[in-house]
């Protein structure tokens, strides 16, 4: 297999870099990448199983022209092939299902993608002030999640990453499911679609609001 090469590098990189001239449309845009991807190795039966923003690439480090790669696809397994015994990822991205030994499916992947919301929303890691040690795990087992700031986030788009977070695997949504929400976000926003309705322009009009928040308390926002 030849793989790109990543010039952007990882999806941490890329918004750290870029995180004082954020837009949501553009990261309304690496999550539709995203999605996409991840609802490709879902149709093929697979669970990704160490899905994070370290393992979300991108070709170029252009704020407007990019495209973003799922790598890491060495644990990347079948859904009724897979070891329950072993824990990989990254904890704050891992399922709460898994950290209690149960099986990873692609549900715990739609966990993972919620967190991957948080980053680009907030441009910080998942409970990335605190060690991934046991006491972590238990409270993630315990339904704690990282705390949203509705000022800088839209109820709508913290609606969708809770659903990902739900403790129950049953509940969460699926790719889909995320996809048809993230394409409503992402069109709302774009200023060439065609096809708007009332309810594009109100969901445009939350995203603006919270951007507009966001550039004015960068500096208390980065902190």
């Amino acid at each position: 297999m030849v793989l790109d090469y990543a010039k952007g590098g990882s999806l941490n990189n890329y918004i750290n870099k870029n995180l004082e001239n954020f837009d949501w449309f553009n990261g309304l845009k690496i999550l539709t990448n995203i999605i996409e991807g991840l609802d490709k190795i879902h149709q093929k039966q697979m669970v990704h199983r160490d899905f994070h923003t370290g393992n979300i690439l991108f070709s170029t480090d252009n704020v407007q022209d990019f495209n973003v790669y799922i790598s890491d696809m060495g644990l990347c397994g079948e859904v009724c092939n897979i070891d329950e015994t072993k824990i990989y990822g990254v904890m704050p991205y891992v399922a709460p299902e898994v950290l209690k030994g149960k099986l990873y499916t692609q549900s715990a992947d739609i966990y993972s993608f919620g967190m991957i919301m948080y980053f680009v929303a907030t441009g910080k890691q998942p409970f990335g002030n605190r060690a991934h040690d046991s006491h972590l795990a238990l409270d993630i087992c315990n339904r704690i999640r990282p705390e949203v700031n509705d000022k800088i986030t839209p109820k709508c788009y913290i609606d969708l990453m809770k659903k990902c977070w739900d403790p129950n695997p049953d509940n969460r949504p699926n790719t889909f499911e995320i996809k048809e929400s993230i394409y409503l976000f992402y069109h709302s926003l774009d200023q060439n679609f065609k096809e708007k309705e009332q309810r594009h322009y109100d969901i445009e009009e939350r995203f603006k609001v919270t951007e507009v928040y966001r550039k004015e308390n960068f500096l208390s926002f980065k902190k």
